[in-house]
């Protein structure tokens, strides 16, 4: 108690914020030196000759409006017919879904189950089915029901299977990057994470990708070692963590792209990015820690990054935190500014200079197109939204229901090509 008597406030918050201020700094460097990783693209050897068989998935709750289109896009991709199978899961479906697979060409099965909801619970019932089958596939492709598809994904996804790799996610691209603002700001997001996170990680030789709920490619043998075991609200990133577990990486296909359908609205992108922050808390949860221990035990990068992957949510709570205390100025004087220490005030302008044309930096290297750059003006304003939605995710991290993002935006293939075109010229 004497010992406990002689410490006076200042002191405990100065040994507070210390350890904040050095998470923050080690992290923003961490990342600084990842991303210089996706600036450039590593001679790749690819296998074109198809040899690999799929099954390709397509989970859909209520799709009515957006499942044709796609699945008219698989049925033409330029890969041999013979080598791939398309099926579809009608989960709790109330509308044409189904009938409108199923006169499309697809192979369509139907399930009802009003207690385990969600894309994670609809997965698993189906790869139990395709294993009991008497045709058996090489891989399982997984598509959302909104996607469009580059012709060429099955060649890419057969040249990494051939290569070894057993898991295998794709470039996200937007299928409607300019409809609002929110479509333009969601897809610049997924531009730098597709460039300067996946292709960085992909290029260091290392470390691990991370799926991304669509355009995902898993070796059957996988599935059937391991079991899918990934109803989360995020079973992708449940999924990339198990398999990790595992010792199993999850390899970048940058040229095998997938056109997602964004939300149109701030509140739908909200409601979609909570379930997300919710699903990643919970997955941090269970796998942080064992990641962590792992990698020091084993002195593997991979599985130190994979923890810091899961991190993320803590470290919006944390920087909040920081950020809250530099604006009382009451608190400044109350603590050493390990900022200042490190680095001088102007070279952290730098660094935060550099930050910020991390998506122009992104979008000139994978080429998009001039009216992806007007998102920019308005980027920072879905940014900074991020941080209410997580601590929203941390609060309401033990509730697992799934709630379905409705999509409306049905066109084809060769729509978003010419879009694409003219956007550019």
């Amino acid at each position: 108690m004497e010992f406990f008597a002689g410490i006076t406030g200042t002191q405990i918050f100065n040994v507070i914020m210390l350890p904040v201020q050095i998470i923050i700094i080690f992290l923003t460097f961490y990342y600084f030196v990842l991303s210089m990783f996706g600036l450039y693209r590593k001679q790749e050897t690819k296998i074109l000759t198809p040899e690999k068989s799929f099954a390709i998935v397509v989970a859909a709750h209520n799709e009515e409006a957006v499942i044709g289109p796609l699945l008219e896009n698989l049925l033409q991709l330029d890969y041999p017919k013979k080598y791939y199978d398309i099926f579809v899961v009608a989960d709790n479906c109330t509308d044409k879904t189904a009938s409108i697979a199923r006169n499309a060409g697809a192979i369509v099965h139907r399930r009802f189950n009003t207690e385990k909801r969600g894309k994670g619970y609809a997965l698993e019932w189906m790869f139990h089915r395709l294993f009991k089958m008497e045709r058996q596939y090489d891989a399982i492709a997984i598509f959302d029901a909104d996607n469009l598809v580059k012709e060429n994904f099955l060649f890419e996804m057969n040249s990494k299977l051939c290569q070894g790799h057993k898991i295998v996610q794709c470039y996200l691209d937007s299928k409607n990057p300019f409809d609002t603002w929110v479509t333009n700001t969601f897809s610049i997001a997924f531009w730098v994470t597709n460039r300067l996170l996946q292709l960085a990680r992909y290029n260091t030789g290392r470390l691990s990708n991370v799926l991304g709920g669509t355009g995902m490619c898993i070796a059957t043998d996988i599935l059937k070692e391991f079991g899918w075991g990934a109803t989360s609200l995020t079973e992708d990133l449940e999924f990339s963590m198990k398999a990790l577990s595992h010792g199993i990486k999850t390899t970048w296909a940058h040229d095998a792209v997938v056109y997602d359908e964004k939300p149109l609205t701030f509140i739908q992108s909200w409601y979609q990015r909570k379930r997300w922050a919710q699903g990643q808390v919970d997955v941090a949860g269970r796998y942080f820690f064992p990641l962590i221990i792992r990698g020091i035990r084993e002195r593997k990068l991979m599985y130190l990054d994979a923890a810091i992957h899961l991190f993320q949510p803590a470290l919006v709570m944390i920087a909040t935190f920081f950020m809250l205390t530099n604006l009382v100025s009451a608190f400044q004087p109350h603590y050493t500014h390990v900022f200042t220490l490190v680095m001088p005030w102007t070279g952290w302008q730098i660094l935060s200079a550099i930050q910020y044309l991390y998506p122009v930096a992104a979008l000139a290297l994978d080429r998009l197109p001039w009216r992806a750059y007007v998102g920019l003006i308005l980027y920072p304003i879905f940014i900074y939204s991020w941080i209410p939605i997580v601590f929203l995710g941390f609060i309401n991290r033990k509730d697992k229901q799934w709630s379905h993002t409705k999509h409306t935006r049905s066109i084809s293939i060769d729509d978003v090509v010419k879009q694409k075109k003219v956007s550019t010229n």
